[in-house]
């Protein structure tokens, strides 16, 4: 810190799109982070052409005068969900009981692609389903939030000793297997009046505590490396801005020794027409690290200009800068900066998909099931396999899967659809017809025993998912009705990011009807359950409501009339 001069130590507050990130940058302004843009990934992007890139890149840092090594980073929401043939595991809304492994394993096929830092995991308590984030939140139980906090941070950065130092101080275990880790977005973006994404969370202190802040206080005590501060807005205050919960709560009374990270361009968001008092806000609110990935120059020229005329304090610069360096010490980033291309093995490895398959068993929840009907018989049955899901890797996937908003199709990756699966698992006796949307004359000259529609939302991330009807999109609820009606033995599968409205009617013309959430590349694990290869176990991590205008709703409220509660699920 002593030996550095101003320009490096803005450097390192500073996070640049690697498009933007030539040599003359890196040696010019001495930049000391990067973000990795998902969406211009090329699609034959080998794990051996991130590592050549991300090597080129630490050349550069370690250039310059005093070599401070660049921290590389990237959104890991559901897996390393922007490399190709990488495994990609059921959103956060359907994982089950083997977080700690999928910690473990998303840090592993990080790391075979060169990345040591990841924005993972999304710790909001999403309490209303409107949100179109509420798939990258664990639960509306601020309980189940901070148990799968707390294995998901120990997988991503190892356990943390019993000895280690004292509470608050990252820890990221050395080595070639682990990353460090992100918790976010600090505080209460999944409680936003209506749901809307990046709006305000309009609620007392005491709700805000006992809620939505839990899962943060569980991070720093497993010794998360950085917090992410959310777009949303605190009673009309911009979190990005908010010096009483970032510098007050988080670093002081929690004794947070991380960094605190800004969104995407969230400082410029503080107040769209004031980009001055915007970078002045968000530093003094206690931000250390800026996402600048285009106009990192204005951010850049914008800082010194405060910094030296005393509008921010070299104190404040200090401490950003100090705490950075910390998370880059911890690691062992300076004794190891460069990537292992003999990590590239472990980037969709078959153990990984295996543990993928098990995850996608365990999350599924059995919602109804008359008769039973289900298991499926896998021999000498006739089988008519309906719906836009069914075989659709990308719809399976959801968004944050190879692209920002996700993608339809099954070449964006590599893995197994909901159809191939079902294929692959009943005896060759049994006969299976697949159409997209079935016509009756078709469904009636079949003869089926029995049919599977695959069907729920298309793919979406953040704001582009707030919805305010939430109701299974056409063509699924035609196909539901024009099969069920149809078809003796109907089993309906709904892929979707949040319980969606089932109206009675529509209900009654299901004899079984499985939650699969958005289950990744590993559909297999859906077929699975459907033929009776293993059991379902899964409960509901959420409140599946009976109507939109009950929301929100959540478990323990005084008007608590749900369609499934909290915590259902058949066997």
């Amino acid at each position: 810190m002593e030996r550095m001069s101003l320009s490096e130590k803005i450097g390192q507050m500073t996070q640049i799109d690697r498009s933007r990130a030539t040599t003359d940058v890196m040696s010019n302004y001495c930049i000391g982070n990067q973000p990795k843009p998902g969406d211009r990934t090329p699609h034959n992007f080998s794990s051996r052409k991130w590592i050549m890139t991300i090597n080129k890149l630490q050349e550069a840092a370690l250039a310059t005068r005093l070599g401070i090594p660049m921290l590389y980073a990237i959104d890991a929401v559901h897996g390393h969900n922007y490399a190709y043939r990488s495994t990609i595991f059921p959103h956060n809304v359907g994982l089950g009981a083997t977080r700690l492994r999928i910690g473990a394993a998303t840090a592993l096929e990080a790391r075979a692609t060169g990345v040591r830092y990841v924005f993972s995991p999304t710790i909001a308590v999403c309490r209303d389903p409107r949100w179109g984030r509420c798939y990258e939140s664990y639960s509306e139980d601020p309980a189940l939030v901070k148990l799968m906090t707390e294995t998901m941070i120990a997988g991503l950065e190892g356990d943390i000793p019993p000895n280690y130092s004292i509470k608050g101080v990252p820890f990221v275990e050395t080595g070639q297997t682990k990353v460090a880790a992100c918790a976010k977005h600090f505080v209460g973006d999944g409680g936003t009046s209506g749901g809307v994404d990046r709006g305000n969370a309009e609620m007392p202190w005491k709700e805000l505590a006992a809620v939505h802040l839990p899962p943060y206080s569980t991070a720093i005590l497993k010794g998360v490396a950085s917090v992410m501060l959310s777009y949303s807005s605190w009673n009309g205050q911009k979190m990005h801005a908010n010096r009483r919960l970032v510098t007050g709560l988080l670093k002081t009374r929690l004794k947070f020794r991380g960094f605190v990270i800004s969104d995407f361009e969230g400082i410029d968001k503080i107040k769209d027409a004031n980009y001055s008092y915007s970078v002045e806000a968000g530093i003094s609110a206690g931000i250390d690290m800026v996402m600048a990935p285009y106009k990192f120059r204005r951010f850049i020229r914008t800082l010194t200009y405060q910094v030296e005329k005393g509008i921010i304090p070299m104190t404040r610069i200090d401490d950003a800068v100090a705490r950075i360096l910390r998370v880059k010490f911890t690691m062992g980033l300076f004794e190891n900066p460069y990537a292992d291309v003999e990590m590239g093995r472990q980037l969709g490895s078959q153990e990984h998909r295996e543990l993928a398959r098990e995850a996608v068993r365990k999350s599924l929840v059995l919602l109804k099931n008359d008769g039973p009907l289900l298991p499926l018989p896998k021999y000498g049955a006739k089988i008519l396999v309906a719906g836009t899901h069914a075989n659709n890797l990308g719809y399976q996937c959801g968004g944050w899967t190879m692209q920002w908003q996700g993608q339809s199709g099954n070449n964006i990756t590599q893995g197994t659809t909901i159809l191939s699966a079902i294929a692959s698992t009943v005896d060759p006796s049994t006969e299976v017809l697949y159409s997209v949307d079935p016509s009756a004359e078709l469904i009636e000259l079949g003869n089926f025993s029995h049919a599977i529609v695959v069907v729920g939302e298309v793919p979406y991330a953040e704001f582009d998912g707030d919805n305010g009807n939430l109701t299974i999109p056409e063509p699924g609820l035609t196909t539901i009705s024009n099969v069920c009606d149809r078809v003796i033995s109907c089993v309906v599968v709904l892929v979707s990011g949040r319980p969606l409205v089932l109206e009675p009617h529509l209900l009654s013309k299901i004899h079984s009807l499985v939650a699969a959430w958005l289950p990744g590349t590993e559909g297999q694990g859906v077929a699975d359950l459907l033929f009776g290869d293993w059991p379902f176990t899964g409960r509901l991590p959420r409140t599946w409501f009976k109507r939109v205008d009950q929301l929100p709703m959540n478990v323990g409220d005084r008007n608590y009339l749900p369609l499934f509660p909290f915590g259902f699920g058949l066997t």
